[in-house]
């Protein structure tokens, strides 16, 4: 897409650029290709850098409350000083690895309402940085993700929104200042002793964290209280089991405890053993993600309704300058 605000922030005349995805479409850990497009304006000019980065919005909690906010968090250099010539035409290849984190955005087709992601590009001349509109990007889940969302739905949960929190979870080791809590209502069979259930993957290379918080009912002399459950899974693993059981292990494991966290009680079939809780959470307060209310289309998710788009991006982080980065689009 050509930058509309390339003209104010690198002056009339300037270069226009035009950002093209071979595929909008990845995964956490594949990589995002395409290519840049420069077309230089009336005059030479020599051009500092051109990078990517991956934009999304996450949830940030304040004294006030939680309010969305939105920044990069992933840069990928393009290109370094070069001269661009009047008139010219240059295309630049590239190639964005996605981090490991990277949370989903989309499952089986359909976007989780209250996620979005994007790659934006900068061009910079001396003491002038254009950050322009966005490219739109589908995030879509590695296949041990994708095993266990479909557990979930398999088993009757609804899913009821996604968001990204700033923070870090305890007890997982995470590179990214943020993680994606996916929420779902409870499945009928254990509406008895859970509210809801809110899912978080950790993702490496070779295994999957997989982290669960559960908003536990209380009874006529308890209160209700969290429980929570942390869950090693190698990618290996991903068709080596029969994932509805395994969930449904974790989910009645947190019926049966009388403690606020797990109690160490080994693994379960196809997957490694593991323990900890989602609380805790460093520079959180340990605050609870509220999540993104509504539904989205998809019935692996066990979700009714129609398809809720993810919200825009609007802001920018106060790093960026107070641009306001730009909207996706076509143009």
């Amino acid at each position: 897409m050509v930058f509309k605000k390339m003209l104010g922030a690198l002056g009339v005349g300037g270069p226009s650029v035009d950002t093209v995805l071979s595929n909008p479409n990845t995964r956490p850990g594949l990589p995002l290709t395409g290519q840049v497009n420069l077309t230089g304006g009336s005059n030479d000019v020599e051009l500092a850098h051109v990078t990517l980065g991956l934009v999304t919005r996450i949830e940030v909690e304040t004294g006030g409350g939680d309010h969305g906010a939105v920044g990069e968090f992933h840069r990928t250099p393009v290109a370094g000083r070069f001269k661009l010539n009047a008139g010219q035409q240059l295309s630049i290849p590239f190639q964005v690895d996605m981090p490991w984190e990277t949370p989903v955005t989309d499952v089986y087709g359909q976007r989780l309402h209250g996620m979005t992601m994007g790659l934006r590009t900068e061009v910079a001349i001396d003491r002038a940085v254009d950050k322009g509109d966005l490219d739109p990007v589908a995030v879509h889940p590695l296949p041990i993700q994708e095993r266990i969302l479909e557990a979930f739905g398999r088993l009757g949960f609804r899913f009821k929104g996604a968001d990204l929190e700033y923070g870090r979870i305890h007890g997982v080791n995470q590179t990214l200042p943020f993680y994606q809590e996916i929420e779902f209502f409870s499945a009928p069979q254990y509406a008895h002793g859970i509210r809801e259930v809110e899912l978080t993957f950790v993702a490496n290379p070779q295994t999957v964290d997989v982290v669960l918080e559960f908003d536990k009912r209380g009874g006529m002399f308890v209160g209700g209280h969290d429980a929570y459950g942390r869950y090693t899974v190698p990618h290996a693993d991903a068709d080596a089991a029969d994932w509805a059981q395994v969930v449904d292990g974790w989910v009645r494991q947190a019926l049966d405890q009388r403690q606020s966290f797990f109690a160490s009680r080994g693994g379960f079939p196809g997957m490694g053993g593991g323990h900890g809780y989602h609380g805790g959470h460093q520079g959180h307060g340990g605050h609870r993600g509220s999540g993104v209310g509504g539904v989205v289309a998809g019935a692996a998710l066990g979700v009714a309704g129609g398809l809720i788009a993810g919200e825009l991006i609007e802001n920018a982080f106060e790093d960026d300058g107070g641009d306001d980065g730009g909207d996706f689009g076509d143009e």
